[in-house]
């Protein structure tokens, strides 16, 4: 699981051994532990050396990720020093994230842990949450010129995902949902510009978080969008969620089927950059999409 892009992304907190055990048995493709939110301050500190003593474990399963603390915080540089304990996780998730050279500025520290630990630059991944303030919405279009100045940074980015909770908290927001279930114009702006944003960049981008994993029809709808929209996985709150989620972003065997049909179209044109498949016009974007879905499913192209 380690090189692949995971699909359900599951949360879970870094001081409870139960809900780890429960989580490592879930299925999920990555497990965020966290060091954040889901810890009370006081337990912070156990938070560490259970994640730590997780991450040195000898185990297959899925990767292990670690939620830190925000940018600016006094928790950030003891959780960095904890993860150097015993083994690096394969990525760091980075939460209240208000521009993009607070992501600079974690890349950096994450290279001289990666060297102290004796490996290459850009071992440890980072998954942005990036609409977490208000500031971080407005901020999202200086990712590119930001990036494009910090290549190193850009390449240890594996994408963006975003969050509604805390920015409805610090907008004051009394709603985030119309009455039929959909986003209120607000954060419906920020996932838009969020997927955006990670699609000029060319990382992947992790829709957030359903917060009601009861109302499993509502998960439904959602991810159907999120699928529609071009997400590539979703965050998940609760075990139940792992397996719709997973199968919401596993191409089906007729997508995939149809994908290989239209690069065999592309293939018996001898190169060029438009063909036809029954009667269908294909140019360069149907090539693409065919070759993400292949990709994404794990299945070589003809």
């Amino acid at each position: 699981m380690r090189g692949s892009l995971p699909r359900a992304w599951l949360f879970v907190p870094g001081d409870s051994e139960r809900k780890q055990t429960r989580a490592l048995a879930s299925g999920a493709d990555a497990l965020i532990l966290d060091l954040e939110d889901s810890v009370a301050p006081g337990q912070r500190d156990t938070a560490r050396a259970r994640c730590a003593g997780l991450l040195g474990s000898s185990r297959a399963g899925p990767q292990l990720w670690v939620r830190v603390n925000p940018p600016g915080s006094d928790e950030l540089a003891a959780d960095l020093e904890a993860l150097g304990a015993q083994a690096l996780p394969h990525g760091v998730v980075l939460p209240k994230v208000s521009a993009p050279t607070e992501l600079v500025a974690l890349s950096d520290r994450l290279s001289g842990l990666e060297a102290r630990r004796g490996q290459p630059q850009g071992a440890v991944r980072v998954l942005v949450i990036a609409t977490e303030t208000a500031a971080a919405v407005l901020n999202l279009p200086q990712y590119l010129p930001t990036l494009a100045a910090a290549p190193a940074t850009l390449a240890r980015l594996l994408g963006l995902t975003w969050g509604m909770e805390d920015l409805g908290a610090v907008l004051g927001a009394s709603r985030r949902r119309a009455a039929d279930g959909s986003l209120a114009p607000t954060f419906q702006l920020a996932r838009s510009t969020c997927l955006l944003t990670a699609a000029a960049l060319g990382v992947a981008a992790v829709d957030g978080v359903y917060t009601d994993y009861r109302d499993g029809a509502g998960l439904e709808q959602e991810l159907r969008d999120s699928r529609a929209d071009g997400f590539t996985g979703k965050l998940a709150i609760h075990p139940s969620q792992i397996g719709p989620i997973q199968d919401a972003f596993t191409p089906t065997d007729a997508e995939c089927e149809r994908a290989r049909r239209v690069l065999a179209a592309f293939a018996a044109a001898g190169g060029a950059g438009v063909t036809s498949l029954e009667g269908e016009m294909l140019d360069r974007p149907h090539l693409l999409q065919a070759q993400r879905t292949l990709a994404r499913a794990g299945k070589a192209s003809p």
